[in-house]
């Protein structure tokens, strides 16, 4: 990569208000210009758009000022300019003037009314229906009935919205208009018959027959306009309502709703999508067409349908969950909408549906865990099956591990479910969960009540797991012990031999003289040390163990992990078989295994909680002997290499397989532990481990030699047998690097500008770098990324065609959690030439330093 060359910063611009610093007074001063004899069109417009600014931000005019502006502002009827016409209308409707002031401007707009200017008609006769009072109306009720049928769409439109207000104030005379309206009702102009059917439909609510009759003739096919369409849907869902002709039988309404379905404009065909969602008593079968047609909805590239869509299945989740499944997968690609609200509206409905979607949710929105948690502990009390419980279990535990600010509350909301749980299996569960993460809180005794009553009131399963989770908190925390003594004696006296049992070990093991002293660490791992073989090779040895007077010895059970099934000889292959050595892109489910497998083996146990895991680097081509992929686990203080190996030679044994690491190159490293590979038969992977220890909180850098070392044994093919004898063998592997992105998990964030003006400006650091020459701006967002290994957020990786200059933005965690989000604009400063300016906040201003001494060296 090219040598970062730093520039100097640019002042960014400020925005300019025009209203900045406007004052009543001198507003009103200015006002005189209408007085002018010779009349300025431009600036008396300017002084009306700052009387409308001064009244609409709540300005209150006294009488005196009100009347004074008002008579100026009729001296401006004798202007024919169009635009302060039109900002002459507009200040008389907001000053509404008291009726001994209409006067003086009724004739005027009466005469423009009736002018052959139609937009001084329509406008005319917005304001004199907004001023006029009862009397003035009868006068003029004759030029609105003829407007209402004018030719031309935009008189008509504004007699019939003047008609809406004025149903408000004089019903009876708007009543008188029934006959000119359901005229307008038939226009082919699309917001006149929009108008006519709303205003229709006001003067006949009060009257259920009418209503009825009006849907029923409309609904026959001569509705033209988009915007009618859908009042008519809202028009037919009511009567359906009102009816209740929403049950089985002739449903004329109802399948006037599902043909609009098949309507050519998207707010015709959602309108009626959401009327059939929200009727009452659907079906099913019903539902069906609507949710299809949402689904699709979900997929537009328009944000209001896929907000307007995926807000509507919300809605009929809470009542039909089943039927939004389908759409699940859609949803799930919305969780990273720009659209924030489209994106929260995504998860909520997931929750509703499918529980298991928290997992990935609680990563995406961390902050957001409290209503989640909420949500969860709510569904929780709620009736539902073993599975259905599991699942909402699995998802707080995954909250309570991956989110250290949710630890207490969801440890309670556990405590508080197992005091009614039904399922054995789950409140051991949440039991043995509770032993391990219970002593880490601030208050840990808050949670022995909890767990004491499952002792008293539960089956003996459930007790003798209680019995366990009360030993680990009084090996834990000192301070409890002499307490967790007297219950534990309690369980001595239990009915069933296993809690017995396990009560006397623990007394016996933790010392049950109820003294304050603290636990031994052989202790500790007894009660809470991880099983250092695999389960199943366990049980294979077991069964092979055949009784005499040695005992068994568990040193003799294999440690490795091996598999049985057919691998193809192709790296590709090996990497789908290591199982933990290709997974997808960070999935929770790939970072628990991780982290479980690495704290199960006794070398690494204390290297304290796993930071980030790459994904697999490849060590040796395409169709080799041996393939060999590692993965660098990244800790405070260590870093493991995980090398998963592949014998693909079928005659070939390899022991004691170990891969010897020259550090040569990475000085800030050194060597603490290697963990090989006893045995590597054809076919079946395995893991070897080389540990290295480095600086606690430093990003050390270097490059790491590998050679993999083995002892090779011929195997008879025909028996499966290997000869007793092998012989000392090396086969050299590429070189891994530990770079900067190694120390940044990517994280991204689904509002990035709330996100970056949350933390504190005085933590961000700006400068300015050149890239050197680079074919596109795509190029060169691709390297600045994978060189911080950070996340693109809010699809800013994409660069518009032909753009010359284009702003990316990424997030992540630093190693140390600290949160990091960087602001990159690139642009072309020549022919070829890159430049790029930087700017970087995160919670420490230390870590913004040093991201940009990534990017000045890298």
């Amino acid at each position: 990569m090219a040598q970062f060359v730093k520039k100097d910063d640019d002042l960014d611009g400020e925005e300019y208000s025009p209203f900045l610093g406007i004052e009543k007074g001198a507003v009103l001063q200015e006002a005189r210009v209408f007085n002018d004899p010779q009349l300025d069109p431009r600036r008396c417009s300017q002084v009306i758009t700052k009387l409308l600014y001064l009244l609409n931000q709540g300005e209150s005019f006294t009488k005196f000022e009100a009347t004074d502006v008002f008579f100026a502002v009729t001296k401006l009827f004798q202007s024919r300019d169009l635009g302060l016409r039109r900002m002459v209308y507009l200040i008389i409707k907001e000053l509404s003037p008291s009726s001994d002031e209409v006067i003086i401007v009724t004739s005027s707009l009466m005469k423009d009314m009736n002018s052959k200017t139609d937009m001084y008609r329509a406008n005319a006769i917005r304001v004199l229906c907004r001023i006029v009072d009862g009397t003035l109306l009868t006068q003029i009720e004759r030029y609105l009935k003829q407007a209402i049928v004018d030719k031309n769409p935009v008189v008509a439109s504004a007699a019939l919205v003047s008609g809406i207000h004025l149903l408000q104030t004089n019903p009876e005379i708007v009543r008188r208009w029934s006959n000119e309206v359901q005229e307008a009702v038939q226009s082919r102009a699309a917001l006149v018959q929009f108008h006519a059917l709303a205003l229709l439909h006001q003067v006949r609510q009060n009257d259920r027959l009418a209503i009825n009759k009006l849907v029923t003739s409309l609904t026959k096919g001569t509705v033209r306009s988009p915007l009618a369409q859908c009042l008519l849907i809202r028009y037919t869902s009511q009567v359906i309502r009102e009816s209740g002709t929403n049950q089985a039988g002739d449903r004329p309404f109802y399948d006037y709703l599902e043909g609009c379905l098949r309507h050519k404009a998207e707010m015709v065909i959602f309108e009626a999508a959401r009327a059939i969602t929200e009727l009452s008593g659907v079906t099913s079968r019903e539902l069906t067409p609507a949710i299809t047609v949402l689904q699709l909805f979900l997929t537009s590239s328009k944000p209001v349908l896929r907000f307007a869509a995926v807000r509507t299945l919300n809605k009929v989740a809470m009542t039909h969950p089943l039927a939004v499944t389908n759409c699940n997968i859609d949803m799930e690609s919305l969780i990273s909408d720009q659209n924030r609200s489209i994106a929260t509206l995504a998860i909520t409905t997931l929750l509703k549906t499918v529980v298991e979607a928290i997992r990935s949710l609680c990563l995406k929105f961390p902050l957001k865990y409290k209503s989640l948690m909420n949500f969860l502990s709510n569904i929780l009390r709620e009736e539902g099956g073993f599975e259905y419980k599991k699942a909402i279990v699995d998802s707080i535990v995954i909250f309570i591990r991956d989110i250290p600010d949710a630890k207490e509350s969801g440890l309670l909301h556990l405590c508080e479910f197992i005091e009614d749980c039904e399922f054995t299996y789950l409140s051991t569960q949440i039991l043995h969960f509770l032993g391990i993460e219970g002593p880490k809180t601030s208050d840990p005794s808050k949670y022995i009540r909890y767990i004491y009553n499952r002792v008293i009131l539960e089956n003996a399963t459930v007790r003798a797991s209680a019995v366990s989770t009360l030993a680990k908190f009084g090996a834990m925390v000192d301070v409890l012990k002499p307490r967790i003594f007297i219950l534990l004696r309690r369980c001595l006296y239990d009915s069933d031999d296993e809690v017995r049992d396990r009560a006397t070990l623990y007394l016996n093991t933790l010392g049950g003289d109820g003294s304050v002293v603290e636990t031994d660490n052989d202790v500790k791992e007894f009660l809470f040390g991880s099983l250092d073989v695999p389960l199943v090779n366990l049980e294979t040895s077991l069964k092979n163990y055949e009784p005499s007077e040695e005992p068994f010895d568990i040193n003799t059970v294999p440690k490795e992990v091996k598999s049985h099934q057919h691998v193809e000889k192709t790296r590709n292959i090996s990497k789908i078989n290591t199982g933990l050595g290709a997974p997808p892109a960070a999935p929770p489910s790939t970072a628990d295994a991780y982290e479980k497998l690495l704290s199960s083996i006794p070398e690494f146990s204390s290297f304290g909680k796993l930071f980030k895991s790459s994904t697999p680097v490849e060590l040796t081509e395409a169709e080799t002997e041996y393939a060999v992929n590692a993965i660098k686990h990244i800790f405070d203080e260590h870093v493991v290499f995980q090398y998963n190996c592949t014998n693909t030679i079928p005659e070939q044994l390899l022991e004691n397989v170990s891969v010897i690491v020259d550090a040569s190159e990475a000085e800030e490293f050194s060597e603490v532990a290697i963990k090989p590979i006893r045995s590597l038969p054809y076919d079946s992977p395995g893991q070897t481990f080389v540990a290295f220890e480095k600086p606690a909180g430093v990003t050390s850098f270097g490059r790491f030699s590998n050679t993999l070392k083995f002892i090779v044994k011929e195997v008879d093919t025909s028996s499966g047998e290997a000869e007793d004898d092998g012989v000392e063998d090396e086969y050299q592997l590429e070189d891994l690097e530990v770079v900067a992105a190694d120390y940044i998990v990517k994280v991204g964030v689904s509002n990035f500008r709330n996100a970056w003006e949350s933390m504190d400006p005085d933590c961000e650091r700006v400068d300015e770098y050149g890239l050197g020459p680079r074919e596109t701006l795509e190029e060169a967002i691709t390297v600045v990324s994978n060189l911080l290994g950070m996340q693109p957020c809010e699809g800013t990786e994409v660069v518009p065609k032909n753009a010359r200059s284009h702003t990316c933005l990424l997030s992540g965690i630093y190693i140390g959690n600290f949160k990091v989000l960087v602001r990159v604009s690139f642009g072309f400063d020549g022919p070829k030439e890159v430049a790029m300016k930087l700017a970087v906040r995160s919670d420490d201003i230390s870590v913004s330093e040093a991201i940009h001494e990534i990017v000045a060296s890298g």
